[in-house]
């Protein structure tokens, strides 16, 4: 099993910046994708970006495209979203996952983080 704990989230205001990081226990096939999701009160967990350990391919949800930014330490096995220009619709708590797989698909994600909340004031 792999333990995936998140770190970095708080209360900041429209506008400014966060970086979450995701430290993972091991790597193994069943981490060959780090994503982030999010859950925002009474919603559904969404995808929000995701990374290979191997390829370094990245993907984006839209919501995400030109403010945040997914990436990866392999040598400390760490995973960081850095979150620009926040917005009050940011707010949610923030999830690392791992898959054997990449995908936006928060099924296929058998490992989880416990979630860092990020709030954003306006």
């Amino acid at each position: 099993q792999v333990q995936l704990v998140e770190s970095g989230g708080g209360l900041v205001q429209a506008g400014d910046s966060l970086r979450l990081s995701c430290a993972a226990s091991v790597r193994t096939s069943s981490t060959y994708a780090m994503a982030w999701f999010r859950q925002a009160p009474g919603k559904e967990r969404e995808f929000v970006a995701l990374i290979t350990w191997s390829e370094d391919s990245t993907y984006l949800a839209n919501f995400a495209k030109g403010r945040f930014t997914i990436s990866r330490d392999n040598a400390k096995k760490m995973v960081y979203l850095q979150m620009n220009d926040l917005k009050p619709e940011d707010t949610a708590v923030y999830y690392c996952a791992a898959a054997g797989m990449a995908t936006t698909a928060a099924k296929f994600y058998s490992s989880w983080g416990q979630g860092t909340q990020v709030t954003v004031s306006s």
